[in-house]
């Protein structure tokens, strides 16, 4: 799939995927997106342009907090955790990725 394809479909379940992140625990921007091209391979890759956006969206939303800390590299970060409402979401978007996944799944797969 082109690397433009990926980006429309990633641009849809951002939100949901910052989500499950920081269901793991506080991380801030920088290793949001480094978690998710690790558990992915690379196959997704989150620009800032797109990241912080949606993490400033998400916290408006009250699905996330902030707090500033100190990086693993000693540089002022801030750092975002989900609150309880961001938890009930993502187990909501998650279950409605899941069926739509499997909807897919059914479509694609072998006749």
């Amino acid at each position: 799939m082109p690397a433009s394809d990926r980006q429309k479909l990633l641009h849809g379940a951002l939100d949901t995927l910052i989500l499950r992140t920081l269901s793991h625990g506080p991380r801030h921007g920088y290793a949001i997106a480094r978690w998710l091209e690790e558990r992915t391979g690379n196959a997704i890759r989150v620009e800032e342009g797109s990241l912080y956006p949606a993490l400033y969206r998400l916290e408006k939303k009250g699905l996330l907090s902030s707090e500033w800390g100190v990086s693993e590299l000693e540089r002022r970060a801030k750092f975002y955790r989900l609150t309880a409402r961001g938890r009930k979401r993502l187990e909501a978007e998650t279950e409605e990725w899941l069926r739509f996944s499997r909807a897919v799944t059914a479509v694609l797969g072998p006749q």
